[in-house]
């Protein structure tokens, strides 16, 4: 039984009123004596709690760190990631049944995608920690991201991708960031459980999401999520839609949910429904949604061209899967073409996303359609990573060029 309750006893492992609590058996660990990714008693995975839960009125700045008093720690290293766009899409808005639609384009954080946000914590946390090397298995995103705050802080860093399976945008990124990059013979999650052999050992400091201090920074999306909502609407959204790959967004996202509850900010009732949505050929979080399933199945074979989401073990799906059904939201798979159609739409709305983020979009054109969204519903859909960081992806959704000769007649004719 996962237990996400909030509250209680500040236990004697706390560390200026922060600690690690298992969600499954409840054992506290203490947050910075010992590197532990989970539990010591029954391998479950660990959250980050805390003696007192700030609300809306504690925060300042802006940015990951506006919210501050909610974080582990005061400050993280940092490249000013966070505070990014809601935007309308009064295109897509037009072709859904629904009262309000925004997207929150993650892809504007520094290194183009939301994976900043944890990298700002979980960095900053391994040099209180005092490790020498900093390593995850990626996809594409988080290496991008890690490569580059490891360069800020001066720490070596490890890179395991799935050979030939990531967008030739990411791994510039984290070869101009000087990472060491590995490219495995595998998919994802191989990598991942070599990359966590190599954490067990000592090897190296792992950031992938299964960190629980990562997702801290991640839950800063739902912080900016219902501010910038209220301002913009005057209300907080009924529904997020966002694409699923580890599930570590859906498990931070409502983490932050659970924290402003506890803090007497937000009402049960009032959290957003989290609605994940992942490709046909990646699609275990939906399987055990749809199922009614304890626990997520992996899946061994993955497809899609989302690479981003190519993903078939969810490494957070004990945190997530309690999360859709708490909030009252559900899950969706959707084809590789209707993400590329929505990545289209959402081009024509002037917001340019990779593959991955378009699939919420996607999703909720698919629920929508179905009847499972309904038409009095503010929505916002998350994106979460750039356009350039897979242009041939981009490339091959876009329409084709036109050779003309050098003169305007030619340019005229072609027209």
């Amino acid at each position: 039984m996962v237990d996400l309750e909030l509250g209680g006893e500040t236990p004697a492992a706390a560390t200026d009123g922060v600690w690690l609590a298992c969600v499954e058996c409840s054992e506290t660990v203490a947050p910075y004596d010992d590197v532990v990714y989970r539990c010591p008693d029954c391998d479950g995975l660990l959250e980050v709690r805390y003696a007192d839960y700030p609300t809306f009125e504690d925060f300042e700045g802006t940015g990951v760190w506006r919210y501050a008093d909610a974080l582990p720690l005061s400050e993280g290293v940092s490249i000013q990631e966070g505070n990014t766009p809601l935007y309308t899409v009064p295109g897509i808005e037009a072709g859904v049944d629904v009262a309000d639609v925004r997207v929150k384009h993650e892809g504007m954080n520094p290194t183009g995608a939301f994976k900043d946000r944890g990298m700002t914590v979980g960095v900053k946390v391994a040099e209180r920690l005092g490790v020498g090397r900093l390593a995850c298995a990626s996809t594409g995103n988080t290496s991008a991201a890690l490569a580059c705050y490891g360069a800020r802080a001066d720490t070596e860093v490890l890179v395991l991708l799935p050979a030939g399976k990531v967008a030739a945008g990411k791994i510039a990124q984290a070869a101009l960031h000087d990472a060491r990059i590995l490219e495995v013979d595998g998919n994802f999650d191989a990598c991942l459980d070599v990359v966590a052999e190599l954490a067990e050992r000592g090897e190296a400091y792992l950031l992938n999401s299964i960190n629980p201090f990562r997702l801290e920074g991640q839950k800063t999306i739902g912080l900016e999520i219902l501010e910038q909502s209220r301002e913009a609407t005057g209300e907080w959204p009924d529904r997020i839609v966002l694409p699923v790959g580890n599930a570590g967004n859906t498990a931070a996202l409502y983490k932050c949910f659970r924290e402003l509850v506890a803090a007497g900010a937000m009402d049960e009732s009032e959290m957003p429904a989290l609605t994940g949505v992942q490709a046909e050929g990646a699609a275990p979080m939906v399987e055990a949604v749809r199922e009614g399933a304890d626990e997520v199945r992996r899946w061994e074979d993955v497809e899609t061209r989302a690479t981003a989401i190519r993903i078939g073990n969810p490494v957070n799906a004990p945190k997530a899967l309690p999360g859709i059904r708490a909030t009252g939201g559900t899950a969706v798979a959707v084809s590789d073409e209707e993400i590329t159609d929505a990545q289209r739409s959402l081009a024509r709305d002037g917001v340019g996303v990779e593959p991955a983020s378009a699939a919420s979009v996607a999703g909720l054109r698919k629920l929508s359609a179905e009847g499972e969204i309904g038409s009095d519903e503010r929505v916002v859909c998350l994106t979460t990573g750039h356009l350039l960081k897979d242009p041939d992806a981009a490339a091959a959704a876009g329409g084709d060029t036109t050779d003309v000769p050098a003169d305007a007649d030619g340019v005229l004719d072609a027209l």
